[in-house]
């Protein structure tokens, strides 16, 4: 895999923390939201599987107060139509205390609206859109970076370690790809870079070979692409078939091997570039659980682990005076943040 992966490093301060009020004994609902299918299902299986395991780890060790996790899995297939519907579902039928999810920005957009209203804790292990955090939503959480910290190190990247003078922005039109792409362009017209076009494709489509060529005729250096795996691949193929030589940087939408896939193989990702956070992989905690996933017939990518330390950190008692902010109002047990 000839893919290169550009690390960002992501400080993120999480306080919140879910504490049992009632002393009965009974199952701990964690929803865990997002595409489990579609062409974005990869994503949804992978962190899953993190979540999953951290559940099996917590309940192993005895739980949370002696009371056990149980998942509940909603499917948005990364559609905000979708998301609300799954939001709405795991508020009102399955009662969850908290969720881990949605992935792409545009599901946890209006899905929050939906848990912030309930008083249920979301932490998203995946949606990096900035307005996801600026809407004073007090038991919404995120655990990645932010598209305006991508934009400013992959500009920086593509001016100084690729020495570009002409740049292509496109995007999907989706709230994540184009939030990113306009992140990266407004982060290289401050560096007083001026992209040679800015168009977006639509998300579900393959073929971009009429797109392609108008990018030939320019000659960029870079191709920048707000967007994830399942266009990304198509698009980066058509470009070296018509023979556009431009290296091509992306986001942390096209981290996963289906994205070799999705461009026909590894001879058609040689200049490739993405923006991500540190490989939670190479952890040297994480090496019992890279194992654990491995021994079970599993190879994780980085996705499996996104979910899992906030999750822990969403579930792990703490001996710290709990302030209640509000009863959720599906009835689950209450939220508290720690102050």
């Amino acid at each position: 895999m000839s893919v290169k992966v550009i690390k960002f490093p992501i400080k993120l301060v999480m306080a919140g923390c879910l504490m049992t009020a009632l002393s009965a004994h009974a199952d701990i609902k964690i929803g865990v939201a997002g595409p489990f299918s579609g062409p974005n299902a990869t994503y949804g299986a992978q962190y899953w599987k993190g979540a999953s395991q951290a559940a099996a780890d917590i309940n192993a060790a005895g739980g949370i107060n002696g009371e056990k996790i149980v998942l509940v899995q909603g499917d948005d297939a990364c559609e905000p139509k979708q998301a609300v519907s799954v939001a709405n579902r795991l508020v009102d039928q399955d009662k969850v205390n908290a969720v881990v999810g949605h992935f792409c920005s545009s599901s946890t957009m209006p899905a929050s609206e939906v848990y912030d209203e309930a008083g249920v804790l979301a932490i998203t292990p995946g949606s990096t859109n900035p307005k996801i955090t600026e809407r004073g939503m007090k038991t919404l959480f995120r655990m990645c970076g932010r598209d305006d910290q991508q934009g400013a190190i992959a500009a920086d990247f593509i001016l100084d370690k690729l020495k570009a003078k002409k740049v292509v922005v496109i995007h999907d039109k989706d709230t994540y790809g184009q939030g990113l792409a306009d992140a990266t362009k407004a982060a290289l017209e401050k560096r007083g870079v001026k992209e040679a076009m800015y168009e977006g494709l639509s998300r579900g489509e393959k073929d971009f070979n009429a797109l392609v060529t108008k990018i030939g005729q320019l000659k960029p250096d870079v191709v920048y692409f707000g967007g994830c795996h399942p266009e990304a691949g198509p698009l980066v193929r058509q470009m070296r078939e018509q023979g556009v030589k431009a290296d091509f940087f992306s986001g942390d939408c096209i981290v996963t091997e289906e994205m070799v896939t999705a461009a026909g193989g590894p001879q058609y990702t040689k200049g490739v570039y993405m923006t991500f956070g540190n490989d939670p992989r190479q952890i040297a905690d994480g090496k019992a659980v890279i194992e654990k996933f491995r021994a079970g017939g599993f190879e994780p990518e980085a996705i499996p682990f996104t979910p899992m330390p906030r999750f822990r950190r969403l579930l792990l008692p703490t001996k710290a005076p709990a302030r209640i902010t509000k009863k959720p109002a599906n009835g689950s047990k209450p939220i508290a943040l720690i102050p």
